[in-house]
């Protein structure tokens, strides 16, 4: 089977269930921007601070691929084969993860700049593509229904991508740079 296919050649795509859209449709946006963060959190577990962690990372990539899957989903035409779904258990995942490396992060008490080495900046770049990613759900179901576990899913994603920054700066022994706010 060859990649290509022609068929998107003016513009148009498919949707899972087989009607054509515009490539710049807000759906596509969404699912594009899934599929973004999705090669980023590929190059955060490929870190080598990240050994330990690439287990969850292949496993929210996976989770990824299930919401990109939902969001190309045509909703006036339900798939003929069932599409897994989001479910509460991959959001408590994350949040038990994230509850984990806190009790061993000094408290938070300034915004942090990202930066400080080029795997935490890693961490930063997937976290504000999550934060895109979940921003261009909320507006596409403003205009058709997304699953709320999927937008759930995308904002406690973005939090833990932001605990695992600086989880991954106090492994990697490097500062943390605190916003001063020009006075």
């Amino acid at each position: 089977m060859k990649i290509y296919t022609r068929t998107g050649d003016a513009g148009q795509t498919s949707l899972i269930g087989g009607r054509r859209v515009s490539k710049a449709d807000l759906r596509i946006d969404t699912y594009g921007t899934v599929d973004e963060l999705n090669s980023w959190i590929g190059l955060l577990r490929d870190q080598p601070v990240n050994a330990n962690r690439r287990p969850l990372l292949k496993e929210i990539q996976d989770r990824l691929f299930t919401v990109g899957a939902e969001l190309a989903t045509d909703p006036e035409k339900p798939p003929r084969q069932a599409i897994p779904a989001i479910i509460e258990a991959d959001i408590t995942r994350l949040e038990d993860n994230m509850d984990a490396m806190d009790t061993e992060l000094p408290e938070l008490r300034k915004f942090v700049l990202p930066g400080g080495h080029a795997s935490v900046s890693f961490a930063h770049l997937a976290r504000t593509v999550c934060r895109r990613a979940e921003r261009l759900a909320i507006a596409l179901n403003n205009e058709s229904p997304v699953d709320p576990l999927v937008v759930t899913y995308l904002n406690r994603l973005s939090d833990y991508l932001f605990v695992l920054s600086r989880k991954m700066a106090q492994e990697l022994v490097v500062e943390e740079v605190a916003w001063e706010p020009r006075v």
